[in-house]
C-alpha cells in the first residue's frame, strides 16, 4: 500500500472508530438489558437490535480492513443469530461470553492497527434443528473476504440505533444530542471536533475583556463628569464676584490686565459648558455601547457554552457495564440504574468528573455491595441496586446522587482508622457528630477495608473525589445507614469557564476571591476579636470562627488594627460544607464576572494562587 492510500485508510479508520463506539454502546446496552429477565417480546427486540449493531460493525470493520474486529463481530453475530432463532438458548454464560468479546473489540479499537489478540470463543449453542434463518441472518454468518477501503459515505450505520458515543479529547461530538429513543433521521446534527468547540469558547470568553473594558470606560467618563460637576459648583460660587469685579474696573492699565483675566475666566466658563455638553453625549453613547456590547458578549458566551453542553449520558454510557464487570469479578451481583441522563452539562466538567465517578462506583461495589449469600441473610434482593441520579440544582448547578442499598459505612471503624492514622486525636474524635465522622472518609489514608485489593483499600479514591470536586467549585457529602446503604451527594457548577469573583484590597494589592467560596461579608469590631486556645477567633451568629489576617496568610504586610475599640475590621467569611473561617481584609471593592487565566510554570507552583484575571482597567490581578 502506497503512502497516499495508507493515509486515506487512516482517515477512514478515524471515522470508523466514532461509528464503532456507537455500535458498541448499542450492543452493551442490549446485553445488559437482556440480563434483566424481560418479557419475550422485549427480549426478541433487544436481540434483533444487538444483532443489527454487530452486523453493522462487522461490515464497517471490513470496509476499513480491521480484520480482527470483523472476526470478533462475526462471532457475536453468530451467537445472536442463533438466539434470534432460539430465544430459549439465551443464557447468563452466553451473555458473559459476549461481554468478553465486547471487551476484546474495545481493546482492539484502542490500537491504530489491527492486533492479534485471541478471540474469545462464545459459549457453544445447541445444534440447530429449526428452519433455515431469514436471509439477513444467513448473510450475516457467511464469511466475506476483506474489501478495499470505501469512502466514508460507504460505511453508513446499517439499521442500528446509535446511542451517544463516549467523548474523548480528540473525538468528534454530535451537537444537539437526543435521547436514544429518538430517531437519528429526525435530528439536525453535525459532527464537530471538540478542539474546534474549545477554540470557539476561548474566543468567546476573550470577548469578556471587551465587555469589562466598556464598563470601565463608562466608569472613567462618569468620574470625569463628576469632576466637571465639582468645577461647575466652584465656578458658581465665584461667578457673582467676577461679574461684580468687572463692573468696578476703570480704564487704567492695571484694570485692563485684570479685565482680560476676568474675560478669559468667563470664556473658560463658556468653553467648559461646551465640553460638558460633549461629555454628556459621550457618557450617553458609552452607556448605550456598554449595554449593546454587554448583551452581545453575554449572548455569544452563552451560546458558545451551550455548544459544549452534552447530556450526562455521554459520560455515564459506560458505567452500567463497569458495575456489571466489577461485581462479576468479585462474585457479586449488582446493577446500575442511571436517571437524568438527558441533563446537559459542560463537556469539560464531564471529563473532569469521569475518574471521580469511577472511584465512587468501585467503592460502592467493593465496600457497599454484599455477597449474594449475605444479602439473602439480610432479606435483601440477591441483586444489589446502585442508582446514579442527575438533576438540575439551585441556580446554574447540577446535583449528582450516587446511592447503593449495600452494607453502609460503620462510623466506629472510620473513627478508629482516623485515630490510628493520626488524622485526629481520640479527644477530637469524641467531639465529632455522625456527619463529621463520615466526612473523614474523604481524608487520604482513611479506608475501612481490611485489605488492599485491586479495587480499593488504600484510602485514596474518595480523597481524589473530594479534591477534584473542590477544584471544580463544588461540594461533596455522604450519608449512610448500617445495612441500608450509602448515598454520596455532589453539587457542581453546570459550566466551567468564567465565574464571579469578589475584588478585595490587602496591603495595597487587589486580589480576587471566588464568590462561591464566600459565605458572607461582615464588619467586626476590634472588641469582638478574642483569643481562644492560642488562636484569634470571632463570634458570628453564635458560632466561634477562626480569624486570621489574609495579608499574613499570603506573606504580605499585616493588617494594622486601630487602637480605637470602636473601630471595625472587614472580614470575608469563607466556607466549604460546614467549615467556616474569617479572613480580615483592608476593603471589599467590587463583585463581578471574571475570566480565569491559568498560570504557566513556574508561576503555577505559587501557593494559594489559582490563576489570574485582567480587569477592565487592564490591571492584572491574582485569583486566590
Amino acid at each position: 500500500m502506497n503512502p497516499k492510500e495508507a493515509a486515506f485508510l487512516q482517515k477512514l479508520r478515524t471515522i470508523f472508530k466514532v461509528e464503532a463506539a456507537e455500535h458498541l454502546q448499542t450492543m452493551t446496552t442490549g446485553l445488559l438489558e437482556l440480563a434483566k429477565g424481560l418479557a419475550p417480546k422485549e427480549v426478541r427486540h433487544l436481540i434483533e437490535t444487538t444483532f443489527r449493531a454487530a452486523h453493522s460493525l462487522k461490515g464497517a470493520a471490513r470496509s476499513v480492513q480491521f480484520s480482527e474486529i470483523e472476526s470478533l463481530s462475526h462471532s457475536m453475530e453468530n451467537t445472536l443469530a442463533e438466539w434470534k432463532r432460539q430465544p430459549d438458548a439465551l443464557s447468563d454464560s452466553g451473555l458473559e461470553s459476549l461481554h468478553e468479546t465486547l471487551n476484546a473489540i474495545t481493546a482492539a479499537l484502542s490500537e491504530s492497527t489491527p492486533t492479534s489478540a485471541p478471540i474469545p470463543t462464545p459459549v457453544p449453542l445447541p445444534t440447530d434443528t429449526s428452519p433455515a434463518p431469514p436471509a439477513e441472518a444467513t448473510e450475516a454468518t457467511d464469511p466475506v473476504p476483506p474489501r478495499t477501503p470505501s469512502p466514508p459515505s460507504a460505511v453508513p450505520p446499517q439499521g442500528s440505533t446509535p446511542a451517544p458515543a463516549a467523548t474523548a479529547k480528540a473525538d468528534p461530538v454530535r451537537l444537539e444530542p437526543a435521547p436514544a429513543t429518538t430517531s437519528l433521521a429526525a435530528q439536525s446534527t453535525v459532527r464537530v471536533t471538540i478542539a474546534k468547540l474549545d477554540a470557539q469558547l476561548v474566543e468567546a470568553e476573550e470577548m469578556l475583556a471587551a465587555k469589562l473594558a466598556a464598563r470601565q470606560r463608562v466608569e472613567d467618563l462618569r468620574e470625569l463628569s463628576n469632576r466637571l460637576e465639582v468645577w461647575k459648583r466652584e465656578w458658581g460660587v465665584v461667578e457673582p464676584h467676577v461679574r461684580a469685579l468687572r463692573r468696578t474696573l476703570d480704564q487704567s492699565e492695571a484694570d485692563l490686565e485684570l479685565a482680560r483675566l476676568l474675560e478669559f475666566m468667563e470664556w473658560n466658563h463658556e468653553h467648559f459648558k461646551t465640553v460638558e455638553g460633549h461629555l454628556a453625549e459621550l457618557c450617553a453613547t458609552a452607556r448605550q455601547d456598554q449595554r449593546v456590547i454587554g448583551r452581545l458578549v453575554d449572548d455569544l458566551l452563552e451560546d458558545s457554552k451551550n455548544l459544549l453542553l452534552l447530556p450526562f449520558a455521554t459520560l455515564s454510557v459506560s458505567f452500567p457495564k463497569l458495575v456489571h464487570d466489577l461485581s462479576r469479578d468479585q462474585g457479586k451481583d449488582a446493577e446500575l440504574v442511571v436517571q437524568g441522563e438527558t441533563v446537559e452539562i459542560d463537556k469539560r466538567m464531564l471529563e473532569e468528573m469521569k475518574d471521580p465517578f469511577i472511584h465512587l462506583l468501585r467503592n460502592c461495589v467493593d465496600h457497599g455491595v454484599e455477597s449474594r449469600e449475605r444479602r439473602e441473610q439480610l432479606g435483601k434482593p440477591a441483586r444489589a441496586k446502585v442508582t446514579l441520579t442527575v438533576s438540575p440544582a439551585n441556580g446554574r448547578k447540577v446535583q449528582f446522587i450516587l446511592a447503593d442499598d449495600g452494607a453502609g459505612i460503620d462510623p466506629a471503624k472510620v473513627k478508629a482508622v482516623a485515630i490510628k492514622k493520626g488524622i485526629i486525636s481520640a479527644a477530637e474524635a469524641d467531639k465529632l457528630d455522625r456527619a463529621e465522622v463520615l466526612a473523614l472518609i474523604f481524608q487520604g489514608d482513611v479506608s475501612t477495608s481490611p485489605a488492599v485489593t485491586a479495587l480499593s483499600g488504600r484510602g485514596l479514591g474518595l480523597a481524589i473525589v473530594r479534591e477534584r470536586v473542590l477544584q471544580l467549585g463544588g461540594q461533596v457529602s455522604v450519608e449512610s445507614q448500617p445495612d441500608r446503604g450509602t448515598t454520596f451527594r455532589i453539587v457542581l457548577p453546570l459550566m466551567r469557564s468564567t465565574f464571579r469573583g469578589i475584588l478585595v484590597e490587602v496591603a495595597g494589592r487587589v486580589l480576587v476571591v471566588p464568590t462561591e467560596q464566600v459565605v458572607r461579608v461582615a464588619r467586626v469590631a476590634n472588641t469582638e476579636i478574642k483569643s481562644m486556645e492560642g488562636r484569634e477567633t470571632i463570634a458570628l451568629q453564635g458560632r466561634a470562627l477562626a480569624w486570621v489576617r489574609l495579608g499574613e496568610v499570603l506573606g504580605l504586610s499585616g493588617l494594622e488594627l486601630m487602637d480605637d475599640p470602636d473601630s471595625t475590621v472587614t472580614c470575608l467569611i469563607l466556607g466549604e460544607g460546614n467549615d467556616r473561617m474569617a479572613f480580615a481584609v483592608d476593603a471589599v471593592l467590587d463583585e463581578q464576572e471574571i475570566l480565569v487565566k491559568s498560570l504557566q510554570k513556574p508561576l503555577s507552583r505559587v501557593r494559594n494562587i489559582a490563576g489570574a484575571t485582567v480587569l477592565g482597567s487592564g490591571q492584572l490581578v491574582p485569583i486566590l
